[in-house]
C-alpha cells in the first residue's frame, strides 16, 4: 500500500510473476491480467443494448420515412447489422457516435448485394436475418466469423422451411446460410420446443412477408424486444407473454427510437458491486424489460441489495436507475421460470454463486450449450481453475461457493465469459489471468476503461 506504485503496476508484477511460476509461454491472443481493486464506487453510463440496436437498424431499414436511432451500441455486433443494411441499399447516417439516422427504404425496397452479407460474431443479427430475408425476391449469403461458424441455425431455418423458405445450411447445420429468395411465405402457427427470441423473432420477421398470419407460442415466455419495436414502427402485432402474432401484407412507419443501456453489460458490474466489500453503484437508464431482468430476481433472493429508482419507459421500453450495494450471498436453487429471463447473465451468475455461501443449482438451462461457446463447460471450467468446486449437468450446473484463487482462464473467445471473470478476479486471492478476450469488442466496447474507472484491477 505504501511502495508509491500504481494499482495497475503492482497487477502487472504479479501476472509475470503468475506467468513465470506456470511456465506460461506468450499464446498472441489478446488477454487481461485482473485482480482485486478497490470497493466500486461512483456513476456509470452502461453502452446501449445490444438487442435493441440490433433490431432498431432492422425495422428503420423497412420503414417508410426517415428514423432517428439514439443510444446505439458502437459494438462489433450492431455495427456488422449496420453494415448489412448498407450493402442491402439503406442509406444510414451517422451524426456522432451512438447515434444513426436511417432512411428507410419501405418493407419491399431492399436491393440484393452482390457480396456475402458478414454478421462478424453477432448471432442474433444471423438468425433475425435469416427471417427477414427468406421473405425478398432475391438471394443472400449469410456468413460470421470462425466462432459464429459453428454455432447451430437449424432451429431457425427448420422452422422457417415451414413458411415456405428455402435456407440451405454448411455440414451440420452451421453457416454459412444461403437464403434462397423469390418463394412465398405462408404464415403458421408455430409452437417452439426451445424458449428463444431468436428463434421466435426470425419467425415473425419473416412473417411481415407472408401471406396470412404468423403465430408463436413458446414453452415460456422470452424476451419481447422484437414485439414491442414492431407496434412502436406502427404494424399491427398482438403479443402476450409466451404468444405473439403479426399479420402479413402491411407497412411499417419510420420513428424515433431510444436506446436503453444494456442490462445483460450491466449485469457485469451488478454482480461486481455486489461481491466487493464497501461498493456501491448507480447504473443509469437501464433497460428493465421484464423479459431480461431475470438476474435482478435471482440475486436478490441470494441476498443481494438492488434498488431500482426512476423508472420510466422510453420507446415502448422500460428503464430505470440501478443502485447496487455489496451484500454477502447464499447459494440457492435458480428458479426455472427464472432461466430464460437471464439466459445471457448466467456467465455473471455463475460467479456470484462461485462466491456464495453454499451450494447453487442451476436446472434448465440447456440454452447455455450452444452459445458463443460452450457457456457451461467453459465457465464450469474457469471456476475449477480458480479452485471452485462445479458438478455439471446437461442442462446446468451444481456451482459450490468458496474463496478464489489466482489462475488462468481461457474464455474461448466468449465475450461474456471473459467479462465475467475479470469480475471474478476482483474477488480473488491472487492475479487472474484472462486469454482470448478480443470479442467482448462486439458487445462492450470500453468495458476495460469503464471497469477501472468503477474501481477494478484490471489490465
Amino acid at each position: 500500500m505504501g511502495s508509491g506504485k500504481p494499482a495497475h503496476s503492482a497487477l502487472e508484477e504479479r501476472a509475470a510473476a503468475a506467468s513465470t511460476r506456470d511456465g506460461i509461454a506468450a499464446t498472441g491472443m489478446t488477454s487481461w491480467t485482473a485482480g482485486p481493486g478497490r470497493p466500486l464506487r461512483g456513476t456509470l453510463d452502461i453502452p446501449g443494448d445490444k438487442s435493441v440496436s440490433h433490431r432498431a437498424i432492422m425495422l428503420a431499414s423497412l420503414a417508410d420515412g426517415t428514423s432517428r436511432i439514439d443510444g446505439f451500441l458502437e459494438g462489433e455486433d450492431a455495427r456488422a447489422t449496420e453494415r448489412i443494411f448498407r450493402q442491402l441499399g439503406v442509406s444510414i447516417e451517422v451524426p456522432q457516435a451512438g447515434s444513426r439516422i436511417v432512411h428507410g427504404v419501405g418493407i419491399d425496397g431492399l436491393c440484393p448485394s452482390a457480396a456475402a452479407l458478414d454478421c462478424g460474431n453477432a448471432g442474433t443479427a444471423m438468425r433475425l436475418l435469416a427471417g427477414l430475408l427468406a421473405g425478398q425476391t432475391f438471394d443472400s449469403l449469410l456468413v460470421g466469423d470462425a466462432s459464429l461458424s459453428k454455432r447451430p441455425m437449424h432451429r431457425v431455418t427448420v422452422p422457417l422451411s415451414r413458411m415456405g423458405a428455402r435456407i440451405d445450411t454448411g455440414d451440420g447445420g452451421v453457416p454459412p446460410l444461403q437464403v434462397r429468395g423469390g418463394r412465398p411465405l405462408q404464415g403458421i402457427e408455430y409452437t417452439a420446443d426451445i424458449a428463444s427470441a431468436q428463434v421466435k423473432s426470425a419467425l415473425l420477421l419473416a412473417g411481415l412477408f407472408a401471406k396470412g398470419t404468423t403465430t408463436v407460442i413458446e414453452p415460456q415466455p422470452t424476451r419481447d424486444y422484437t414485439e414491442r419495436m414492431l407496434a412502436a414502427f406502427d404494424w399491427p402485432i398482438t403479443f402476450s407473454p409466451g404468444r405473439a402474432s403479426v399479420p402479413g401484407g402491411h407497412r411499417l412507419r419510420a420513428t424515433d427510437v431510444h436506446v436503453p443501456a444494456d442490462f445483460s453489460s450491466a449485469a457485469f458490474f451488478i454482480v461486481a458491486a455486489t461481491l466487493v466489500p464497501g461498493s456501491e453503484l448507480r447504473l443509469r437508464r437501464v433497460g428493465m424489460n421484464p423479459r431480461r431482468t431475470g438476474l435482478l430476481h435471482v440475486l436478490r433472493l441470494m441476498g443481494a441489495d438492488l434498488t431500482v429508482e426512476t423508472s420510466q419507459e422510453q420507446g415502448g421500453e422500460p428503464v430505470a436507475d440501478l443502485v447496487v450495494r455489496h451484500a454477502p450471498l447464499q447459494g440457492i436453487e435458480v428458479p426455472v421460470e427464472h432461466v430464460a429471463d437471464m439466459i445471457d447473465e448466467f456467465p455473471a451468475l455463475f460467479i456470484a454463486a462461485a462466491c456464495a455461501r453454499g451450494v447453487t443449482r442451476v436446472r434448465g438451462a440447456a440454452e447455455l450449450r450452444v452459445k458463443e461457446s460452450d457457456r457451461i463447460a467453459t465457465v464450469a471450467a474457469g471456476l475449477r481453475n480458480l479452485g471452485i468446486r462445479v458438478d455439471e449437468a446437461p442442462d446446468g450446473a451444481r456451482i459450490h461457493g468458496g474463496r478464489l484463487q489466482g489462475g488462468r482462464i481461457d474464455s474461448h473467445g466468449d465475450h461474456r465469459v471473459a467479462m465475467a471473470f475479470a469480475v471474478a478476479a476482483q474477488c480473488a486471492r491472487d492475479v487472474v489471468l484472462i486469454d482470448d478476450v478480443a470479442n467482448v469488442a462486439t458487445s462492450f466496447p470500453g468495458f476495460v476503461e469503464l471497469g477501472q474507472a468503477a474501481g477494478f484491477g484490471l489490465t
